[in-house]
């Protein structure tokens, strides 16, 4: 894997730069403005390990120019033998050192570590996509369990038979985002309903919506923009539904999104929910538009990250699971519904990683 003349001169700018933040978070003028050294310190940051790959690769090219040299002025047959030796193991070296300088020139999603809001909708199917949409939601949270990740519920709308028509819910912890990224999309289920009497594989569809939990730094809404209503809450609680107006719906203005929250029994607790999941949606709702915008920025994502494509399908008959952005097959279905998806989504992140490493010079 060889580095351009382009490529080299870049990494030569970014060592230049990371030198001069050097010299700057040293001087007591940019010490003193917080904002600034904070933000000179996570560039600096951001900067290291592409400088270190780039240190490790010119090293290791002067040794092997330093090698070939013996090699062809050594008369010392045993000597000559010995740097070639070490010239090939200097070669795979620089190979793995260019990879490294690559992998660390990838644009960062500043998205990598948010939590999430997770939508799960039943689509085509009537009852059997409702059943398969909580399905894929007690997936998530075996998955989630794993991670020792927290799954809170926003809005669960059930069907009679105890299938899911919508279910809105928080993933918080660690990295969440950017494992959970790439299940957003139509998933489809082709098996046997219960209710079949004779036995006919039916395919029925869910969307699954993965938004990145919008930072208050990210987005700000303006209050005067959102419209809060409140109401009894549905579905079981007892006296508690009947008495008390604890759900909230909000609704944002400009973009028409609305969100409804009922899972707490506490207004307040409703509102916050309802106020984080708004942000999110207005935030993704934004960023989609930008998106359009700007199409050749996707050329790097599997698939086009439209939620209208079908992404997966998961063939109980058969017991396995593909993933039709990048054609894997999977055939552990049954653990696969257990949240054991490591497999899939390291797959998938290799995928994107790999398309983006092709547009890297």
């Amino acid at each position: 894997m060889k580095l351009s003349e382009a490529l080299l001169l870049k990494l030569e700018r970014i060592e230049a730069r990371y030198n001069e933040i050097g010299g700057l978070l040293s001087q007591s003028q940019i010490i003193n403005d917080q904002d600034k050294f904070r933000d000179l310190s996570k560039e600096h940051a951001d900067l290291s390990p592409i400088v270190e790959s780039f240190a490790r690769f010119k090293t290791h090219k002067s040794e092997l120019d330093d090698c070939i040299a013996i090699a062809a002025e050594e008369a010392d047959a045993e000597m000559k033998a010995l740097a070639k030796a070490e010239a090939d193991e200097l070669r795979e070296k620089i190979e793995a050192d260019a990879e490294s300088i690559k992998l660390s020139l990838l644009p960062k999603d500043p998205n990598e570590n948010n939590n999430v809001i997770m939508e799960i909708r039943a689509g085509a199917g009537g009852d059997e996509a409702a059943l398969f949409g909580t399905e894929l939601m007690k997936m998530y949270r075996h998955f989630a369990d794993a991670n020792r990740w927290k799954v809170e519920e926003v809005n669960m709308n059930f069907t009679e038979l105890g299938g899911a028509k919508e279910l809105v819910f928080m993933i918080t912890g660690k990295g969440v985002y950017g494992k959970l990224k790439y299940e957003s999309g139509v998933h489809r289920v082709q098996r046997v309903p219960e209710t079949e009497s004779q036995g006919r594989v039916h395919t029925s569809t869910v969307t699954v919506a993965v938004l990145p939990e919008a930072q208050d730094v990210e987005i700000k809404l303006n209050e005067n923009e959102i419209k809060v209503d409140t109401y009894r809450s549905g579905g079981a609680g007892g006296q508690h539904v009947n008495k008390t107006e604890s759900a909230i719906r909000m609704t944002h203005l400009p973009t028409g999104i609305v969100v409804e929250c009922q899972d707490e029994r506490s207004q307040i607790k409703n509102r916050e929910k309802a106020m984080k999941v708004l942000k999110s949606r207005v935030y993704d709702y934004y960023q989609s538009q930008a998106q359009k915008e700007y199409a050749e920025n996707r050329r790097a994502q599997v698939g086009t990250g439209d939620r209208s494509e079908r992404i997966r399908t998961y063939n109980f008959p058969q017991g396995r699971v593909t993933d039709h952005r990048i054609g894997l097959t999977l055939y552990s279905l049954d653990k696969f519904m257990l949240g054991e998806m490591d497999e899939m989504i390291s797959a998938l992140r290799i995928a994107v990683q790999n398309k983006m490493l092709e547009n890297i010079e």
